[in-house]
């Protein structure tokens, strides 16, 4: 997998067209978080200083095909003064594989002020990560995603809550250091919140292989961050029903501040015999 630099550079051939490079990748099919950060890049190159991206709501409409290039084209839906809304579609060969709305508000408003608080957890320093119970596509992951520091803690490290139905720790961020520009950064989480929550769904089902895609995705952005320090992503599984599976992620800063909050389906169907599920990317729906 290509450096997240290059990833989210994308090349401008009209106001509002871009085109995203052509990754490398091991899977068949484009990592949907690689859609979705470049989409994100593509909408805040048509919006103007001093407005930061508060929300995106996507769907992945179409698996991608990593050896082809995407094309991103927004569409300026509006622009008022104090919130900016776009909409952006990727497309390949002429066909759209993903959509997305994206929300940017005015810096500078001021409101009231609360926060959940981040669940007592181990240093990610002490944890070590056990691959030996992973399923294959897991531990393929792992690897497409080399230039990330993933962690996983142990179940058995943090109190659970007896309520939810499937939960899930993980510490992640960028091995590199990153640009000072906070856009990158969002952009960069985009792409990376689409890692382990799906997977999330799968807690109760150890060994279990299923069919694995990204259906829809949606993120708060609520504090600034930077990915290249550490970020806890506390992943809970409310539900999986009839091959659909819903998944709910709270992101906090190692200070403990929530900067951002993420909600996904993602297909968790049950696999054919003799189908590899390997090769699915689960950021890509077929």
């Amino acid at each position: 997998m290509a450096d997240i630099q290059r990833v989210l550079d994308l090349e401008r051939i009209d106001r509002d067209i871009f085109r995203g490079p052509v990754i490398e990748s091991v899977l068949q099919r484009t990592f949907g978080g690689q859609v979705a950060g470049q989409a994100l890049v593509a909408a805040t190159r048509t919006v103007g200083e001093g407005f930061a991206v508060h929300s995106l709501h996507a769907y992945f409409v179409g698996p991608g095909r990593p050896h082809i290039p995407t094309v991103f084209v927004v569409d300026r839906i509006r622009d008022g003064r104090s919130f900016i809304a776009r909409h952006v579609k990727a497309v390949q060969d002429g066909r759209t594989i993903f959509a997305m709305q994206a929300s940017f508000h005015r810096e500078g408003d001021t409101g009231i002020e609360h926060s959940d608080q981040m669940r007592a957890v181990p240093d990610p320093e002490d944890v070590v990560m056990d691959t030996s119970g992973m399923t294959r596509t897991r531990r393929l992951l792992l690897r497409e995603w080399s230039d990330w520091d993933i962690r996983v803690v142990d179940a058995d490290d943090y109190r659970h809550n007896p309520y939810t139905a499937s939960q899930q720790v993980v510490w992640f961020r960028s091995k590199a250091a990153l640009p000072d520009d906070p856009t990158f950064h969002v952009c960069t989480l985009a792409y990376m919140s689409d890692m382990t929550l799906l997977s999330s769904a799968l807690v109760p089902h150890p060994g279990v292989e299923v069919q694995e895609a990204s259906l829809d995705h949606a993120m708060w952005f609520l504090r600034p961050f930077r990915a290249d320090e550490w970020l806890l992503y506390d992943q809970v599984s409310p539900s999986a029903h009839a091959g659909r599976a819903l998944t709910h992620g709270r992101i906090f800063n190692r200070a403990g501040d929530l900067v951002a909050v993420v909600t996904q389906e993602g297909l968790t169907r049950h696999l054919a015999p003799g189908v590899d599920p390997v090769p699915h990317d689960p950021g890509a729906a077929g």
